[in-house]
């Protein structure tokens, strides 16, 4: 196990560091320039060429690439903003701010959308795939099949906004969202995120739900599954003790991914109901034109990701005891 997690590790980061490339080179491609937009309207050319030199963007994009990766292990001194210490992602071109400072303070929003949302949707969306599966072809199984194509088929700017409309604003059922340290008031952190959880978790909670059912009905037709049925175990032992765990590696995989996905920022949630985590703080980066802030943002993103996907390979020895990590 050991020496797969190290050998995973090198090679995480051999993939943040292709995807910095990129992001560097895909910033450079696109025609405005972050240094004109600091300058101001009048802007000569002097001024335009002192403003790149405090920016640290005069030099050659190697030269740059280089400088921002000794800045992430040593540290690195600007010229407008002094000595950024280690792991340092640079300052922000438009807010004048360390970018691993800003996306410090915007973490928390996202962190505790992602862990609500999830903690939903893997309830709610692998319980009732259960129920499908164990109730397969009547009732139950065809109305939580049909609820969850209706599920994935929903849009979140749509169902965040008018469920906004009417579960906060007409019914007062649920709070408008709004962003309460946890520390500080953990009443007032729920009733702040629960509209977002949900909402959020309705599109996941369908996917799961479809994923677990078919999942569970395959292995429960599985010979090592009709086995311990023969030898006389009970319906649940059978399910839980053998169908269930056989089923889970997909399921694990997905989930991986989500979470993943969701640390780096659910974009359009966080859009949707204004709330100020890293999805809301890319869009502001690539409005801005801000190379530092995005380069940070792609590469928390990248992160979660690949540290999910090692936790997820890992998980897999727990759950099937075929899988051996060398």
């Amino acid at each position: 196990m050991f020496r797969f997690l190290i050998r995973r590790a090198i090679g995480a980061l051999v993939i943040l560091l292709i995807i910095s490339v990129i992001t560097f080179v895909l910033f450079y491609i696109a025609p405005r320039d972050p240094a004109r937009a600091a300058c101001g309207k009048v802007c000569t050319p002097e001024t335009l060429a002192l403003v790149k030199h405090n920016l640290g963007i005069d030099d050659s994009l190697p030269v740059q690439f280089w400088h921002w990766l000794q800045g992430v292990f040593v540290g690195r001194e600007y010229q407008s903003f002094g000595n950024c210490p280690a792991p340092c992602l640079g300052y922000s071109f438009h807010n004048r701010e360390p970018v691993l400072g800003t996306i410090i303070d915007r973490f928390p929003t996202t962190l505790s959308l992602s862990i609500g949302s999830a903690f939903v949707f893997v309830i709610f969306g692998v319980g009732t795939g259960m129920i499908a599966a164990v109730k397969q072809g009547k009732a139950l199984d065809k109305i939580a099949s049909s609820a969850s194509l209706i599920g994935s088929s929903m849009q979140i700017y749509i169902v965040g906004v008018v469920a906004m409309y009417y579960l906060a604003d007409q019914w007062h059922i649920l709070s408008r969202p709004k962003e309460v340290p946890f520390t500080e008031d953990p009443a007032g952190w729920f009733s702040g995120l629960l509209l977002p959880w949900l909402v959020l978790a309705l599109i996941f909670t369908a996917n799961y739900t479809r994923m677990a059912r078919s999942q569970l009905v395959e292995t429960l037709s599985e010979d090592y599954v009709r086995t311990a049925r023969a030898k006389g175990l009970s319906r649940r032992t059978v399910f839980f003790r053998f169908a269930w765990r056989g089923a889970m590696g997909p399921i694990v995989t997905i989930f991986g991914l989500d979470i993943g996905v969701l640390l780096g920022g659910a974009i359009i949630t966080e859009k949707t109901f204004g709330l100020h985590g890293i999805g809301a703080l890319s869009i502001k980066a690539v409005a801005d034109n801000d190379l530092p802030l995005l380069l940070g943002v792609v590469l928390v993103a990248a992160g979660a990701i690949v540290v999910f996907n090692i936790i997820v390979d890992a998980v897999y020895a727990l759950i099937d005891p075929r899988v051996r990590l060398a």
